[in-house]
């Protein structure tokens, strides 16, 4: 397709009542191509015109061009972005028109001519900050810059750019100043200045000159520049502020979203070896923290200013990703960047490509998140990078069908504005049509002819036909035929068996369109040759035809009915060959084009009458897609492998949860009786705490009283004290207020002075320097006067003596030439004079700087005095908040010494009461081995109670989730019971209102008959489906139920048994102690039964001497009576020593009590003292 095409349909917008519902694709190489007019809102230019397009809702919003435009070749957006500029070709005369974008539909403002501008097109434009000036750069060799006041539609100021050769150039404002304008091109770098109608250059131009490719403005005094040598140069303030050469960028060994590799130094069938050895900064753009540049195709490096030597410093590079679509798709990512743009609040980066494409890149600004190598993505979807030439509808979905010549084939939803299927090939396609149900596509190669299977993620080649390059294809309305252009011959094949059923001849040149009529009887055809035939399919033959020689056409379409004729041709008019609506689609809706840029518009069609739009007809799009058999088994086997692992998972759960709760049960047991017990303990314990504590409250009420007391008296000591201080500290500071005061008079005294003194200092220097002045002014003229006198005499001389000599002449030149030279000596010394003069003026007006700075620090000295006085009150009040503090202190020493008197008092008390205690100890022993005896009979016969009642408890529990489930599944019956009686009642009204319909037809028997067996397709066999729909999400239902309930069990059970492990292994720590000290116990014990036993034996042996019945009768109850505490006196040290040690241990358990009651009794006896 022609770019005539889509500038046509613009041009009909107006005439012919045509909208742009939607357009998919970006003009390349433009200046300023790409722009954000809000945060999530981009301009681009698009065909003739330039395209609104919201990132996240996808709404489309054109902006026409001109009539008979060409296309846009540079757009720039004011600042405050409300007005758009666009320079386009259209005409004999380039065309630059500014639109206002704040209404829905943007509307053309001013259109700029003037006719002392050369007509040539311009290649880069600018708005001023204050959105008042556009600047406007025409191509070099003879580069000229305007600068237009555009709102009044005048040119204010021109001026001639010589530039050393063809290449891009671009012009900009000073971001924070409207007056200035920097301009850059091959060879030159220059600022100028506005000011009264003239474009003034500011900078000089040092160095040898390079080709600058683009620019930045950085702030309001640094320009960064980018040269086809990858060298950036930063200027400030039009000098060379900061140079650094960047390398050639190699691509990554692996890209985002693909696990091939690179190789190293792989060139692209269309780039040459210099563009990939060398670096090339194709675009730079500026946001807060930096700049981004283009140093080399396919990647963005983003500098940061630093605070070291060198002014920016590289932080990131950012890669174009790779087109999985592509056949090469290391082609992709290795586009030239033109041009770069960030959103208002810098969170998103988009970038536009020589191929059509745009990309976008979110900004991080974490340090922490950010990575070193990052990639962009498509900003919506990847597009057409070459020109479109061929595109269809379908008439079931809201689809159509591109093809172009960078070997893609795509499919677009138009109502979504999206991109469904695309696919690569090895062979240009010159066209393509889509079949009515949206299942198929011809497609027609270079080498040939492709019938595709539209699949749901693939594009599946299904019949070949020997036809090289087919220029044109088309399938009929109903879709059992399909029409191929053969060279001249156009050729019917049949849809269903590919057979060719007729041929049209006829064109004598190459047929680049055919349509259909409705009823796909007739066929409607184009030629270069500006002939247009109407054939009649059922004959084969023509039924009429119009021949237009002097236009070649490129396109056709044909209304509903098939009587009116639209066509497109090399005239760039759209022909109506008949007086009638216009119509495309089948429901008469929208209008397609394509352009060469690779754009493919979408018109909504609108009747001729302003105002009135035409009525939608509610058509139901198909939502059915195919897909291959095997993709289906593959995914049908991967979910059965999924079920059946969890299957598996599920009874591994449930078994490891049923162990989980038996020992789970089993160690709560344990743990209630271990708490019941410490808590009874406890009771009795808080019990004589807070009998203590009532005993210690009274003795402190009374200490707290006699305190208080204390304190009074010193508060009102302290009070005294202060009174005669700040009285001591009034009188100071009166005193320094009136030493300020005079200190103040003296020095405007001395202000006064100062001014009156240098007033008459200025006053004499001027007199003096304008009479010095004066006398040199006479001076000057004395020697002018004296001059001319000299050079007519010169002259008189001359005459006189041309008759003397060639040689006198000489002399004679000589000696002027002399005079001359000393005469301009005296001159340049008299400047030089002036100079002098000039800076003494300068020093003095130095000297009055130096005084009036003298000034200012004495008025920054009295600022001193009064902050010393500040100060001075600020210490007073320190010192108060100190006598503060040091009170405080002093009460708070005085509660430590009366606490430690009463703890040496209660330690004493302590002491007779553990001597008491003892005693009682020991007496409680005896009985408690008795109460352990009968507490483990008792123990053993709980154990057994509780080993029955847990057996009972597990049934029990058992029997209840079964009971549960039960209760569950009869819920879940009753619920599809219910279910199925309302879908029930729904099918019995349907089915009475289609009766009702069908007995309107009791007189009609055919209808009668027909609507009677539609009743029994559509309900007959639909309860089934109903049924089985019903039990299919009901299984889904409890399935998802089970899952999630599992899952929760899961969790729960974990938690659970994180806490069991923790107090087992507490309570398993405690007992090994226990253990610990209880052997020790048991060692100790064996030790002393040991001596016992020895000193028995000895007893025994000593006893069994005696011969005598007697002796032994009557030492018998002396040896028995004794031999308990015999016994327990066997080693009387070992007892003392471990009495002791009971006792150290028990007096250490009564202090770490007393600190607890300390504590808790402070706690609130310090609150109530403060």
């Amino acid at each position: 397709m022609a770019e005539a095409e889509a500038t046509a349909a613009a041009a009909a917008a107006a005439a012919a009542a045509v909208l742009p519902v939607a357009v998919f694709g970006c003009r390349p190489r433009v200046a300023g191509g790409v722009c954000f007019l809000e945060e999530r809102v981009v301009l681009h230019a698009a065909g003739a015109g330039c395209l609104r397009l919201h990132i996240d809702h996808k709404w489309h919003n054109f902006i026409p061009g001109t009539k008979k435009s060409r296309g846009v070749q540079a757009l720039a957006v004011s600042p405050d972005r409300r007005f758009l500029a666009l320079s386009e070709a259209a005409g004999e005369r380039p065309v630059l028109t500014v639109y206002e974008l704040s209404a829905e539909r943007a509307r053309r403002r001013k259109a700029l001519a003037a006719e002392e501008q050369p007509a040539r097109q311009a290649v880069s434009l600018a708005f001023s900050p204050d959105s008042q000036l556009l600047a406007a750069a025409t191509a070099p060799p003879e580069g000229h810059l305007a600068c237009w006041l555009w709102e009044k539609q005048q040119l204010v100021a021109t001026v001639r750019i010589p530039a050393a050769g063809d290449g891009p150039c671009q012009v900009s404002f000073n971001p924070q100043d409207s007056t200035q304008v920097c301009i850059t091109g091959n060879g030159y770098f220059k600022l100028f200045k506005y000011s009264e109608g003239y474009l003034k250059q500011m900078n000089l131009q040092r160095g040898e000159p390079e080709n600058y490719l683009c620019h930045a403005w950085l702030s309001a005094e640094e320009v960064i520049c980018g040269t086809d040598t990858g060298k950036l140069s930063l200027f400030e303030t039009g000098d060379l502020h900061w140079e650094k050469s960047l390398e050639y960028r190699k691509p990554p060994r692996k890209q985002k979203g693909t696990t091939e590799e690179y190789e190293s130094g792989a060139a692209f069938e269309d780039t040459s070896l210099q563009q990939h050895s060398l670096p090339k900064i194709s675009a730079v753009a500026a946001y807060s923290k930096g700049f981004a540049c283009s140093p080399s195709p396919g990647v963005v490096l983003l500098f940061e200013k630093t605070s070291e030597e060198e002014a920016y410093e590289e932080r990131q590079e950012v890669w174009l990703p790779q087109d999985l679509f592509s056949t090469d798709p290391k082609k992709s990512s290795r586009q030239d960047i033109t041009w770069i743009c960030f959103s208002p609040s810098e969170e998103v980066m988009v970038v536009s490509t020589n191929k059509n494409q745009l990309y976008m890149f979110t900004m991080f600004s974490n340090k922490l998140i950010r990575e070193k190598i990052s990639y962009f993505s498509y900003m919506n979807f990847p597009l057409h990078s070459n020109s479109i030439t061929g595109l269809d509808m379908c008439t079931w979905k809201p689809i159509l069908a591109t093809c172009s010549l960078d070997r893609s084939v795509r499919i677009w939803n138009y109502k979504k504005n999206t991109l469904e299927l695309c696919k690569e090939y090895q062979e240009e396609a010159h066209t393509v049509s889509l079949h009515p149900t949206g299942f198929f596509c011809l497609v027609g190669f270079s080498d040939k002819l492709r019938f595709i299977s539209l699949l749901y993620e693939d594009m599946h080649v299904f019949k070949e036909f020997a036809v090289k390059k087919c220029r044109e294809c088309s399938f009929s309305n109903g879709g059992h035929l399909f029409a191929i252009v053969n060279g001249n011959v156009i050729q019917i094949y049949s849809g269903i068996t590919f057979e060719n059923v007729t041929n049209l001849k006829g064109h004598t040149g190459m047929v680049p369109a055919i349509k259909w009529s409705s009823d796909d009887t007739k066929l409607v055809s184009c030629d270069t040759h500006g002939a247009v035939y109407k054939w009649n399919l059922l004959t084969g033959q023509k039924e009429s035809e119009c021949v237009l020689k002097t236009c070649i056409y490129s396109s056709i379409s044909l209304t509903y009915d098939a009587k009116i004729i639209f066509a497109v041709g090399s005239d760039q008019t759209l022909k109506e060959i008949s007086e009638s609506s216009m119509t495309v689609t089948s429901d008469d809706q929208f209008l397609l084009t394509a352009s060469e840029d690779g754009c493919v518009f979408i018109w909504r069609v609108h009747d001729k009458e302003p105002g009135e739009v035409k009525e939608e007809q509610k058509l139901e799009c198909a939502e059915e897609v195919l897909i291959m058999r095997s993709d289906i088994d593959e995914k049908t086997q991967a979910i059965l492998d999924l079920q059946n692992c969890v299957r598996d998972l599920q009874t591994e759960s449930e078994y490891e949860l049923r162990l989980k709760d038996i020992y789970c049960e089993e160690k709560i047991k344990s743990l209630e009786e271990n708490f019941t017990q410490e808590i009874d303990f406890l009771k009795t314990k808080h019990q004589i705490l807070q009998e203590e504590k009532e005993k210690q409250k009274l003795q402190h009420e009374v200490q707290l009283s006699e305190l208080i007391e204390k304190q009074a008296k010193e508060v009102k000591q302290l009070e005294s004290d202060s009174s005669q201080k700040l009285s001591m500290e009034n009188e100071k500071y009166q005193e320094l207020q009136v030493k300020s005061q005079k200190m103040e008079e003296e020095y405007e005294k001395q202000l006064h002075s100062l001014e009156e003194s240098k007033t008459k200092a200025v006053a004499e220097l001027k007199e003096q320097y304008e009479k010095k002045l004066k006398h040199k002014s006479v001076l000057l003229e004395e020697t002018k006067e004296s001059m001319r006198k000299q050079i007519k005499a010169h002259e008189e001389m001359e005459k006189q003596i041309y008759e003397d000599g060639d040689k006198e002449i000489f002399e004679l030149k000589d000696k002027y030439e002399k005079q001359l030279l000393e005469e301009k000596e005296s001159n340049i010394q008299l400047k030089g004079e002036i100079g002098v003069m000039n800076k003494r003026l300068n020093s003095l007006q130095k000297e009055l700087k130096d005084r009036n700075r003298d000034i200012e620090e004495m008025r920054l000295e009295q600022q001193k005095l009064q902050d010393i006085i500040k100060s001075l009150e600020k210490d007073i009040l320190a010192l108060k908040t100190d006598v503060k503090e040091r009170t405080e202190t002093i009460l708070e020493k005085e509660k430590y010494v009366y606490e430690l008197k009463m703890k040496n008092q209660e330690l004493q008390n302590f002491k007779f009461v553990l001597s008491y205690k003892i005693e009682e100890s020991k007496k409680q022993i005896e009985s408690r081995e008795n109460d352990i005896e009968t507490m483990k009979k008792q123990i053993s016969e709980m154990e057994e109670e509780l080993e029955q009642f847990r057996k009972e408890s597990v049934e029990l529990k058992l029997n209840i989730t079964q009971l549960q489930q039960k209760q569950k599944a009869t819920a879940g019956e009753v619920h599809r019971e219910m279910e199925k009686r309302q879908n029930m009642e729904t099918l019995i009204k349907r089915f009475k209102a289609d009766l009702h319909n069908c007995v309107r037809f009791i007189n009609d028997s055919k209808k009668m008959k027909d609507g009677i067996r539609e009743l029994y397709t559509k309900y007959m066999h639909q309860p089934d489906v109903v049924e089985g729909q019903a039990e299919d999400t009901d299984l889904q239902q409890q399935y998802k139920k089970q899952q999630e309930y599992n899952e929760r069990n899961l969790a729960v059970l974990r938690k659970k048994v994180m806490k069991d492990k923790e107090i087992q292994h507490t309570a398993y720590m405690r007992i090994v102690q226990e253990n610990m000290s209880l052997i020790k116990e048991i060692n100790d014990l064996r030790q002393e039964l040991r001596v016992a036993n020895a000193q028995v034996h000895s007893l025994e042996s000593a006893l069994r001497l005696n011969k005598s019945k007697k002796a032994i009768q009557d030492t018998a109850p002396s040896t028995e009576l004794p031999s308990g505490p015999a016994v327990l006196r066997l080693n009387p040290e070992m007892e003392s020593e471990k009495i002791i040690e009971m006792q150290q241990l028990e007096i250490q358990y009564l202090r770490d009590q007393v600190q607890e009651m300390g504590k808790a009794l402070n706690s609130p006896g310090s609150v109530s003292f403060s």
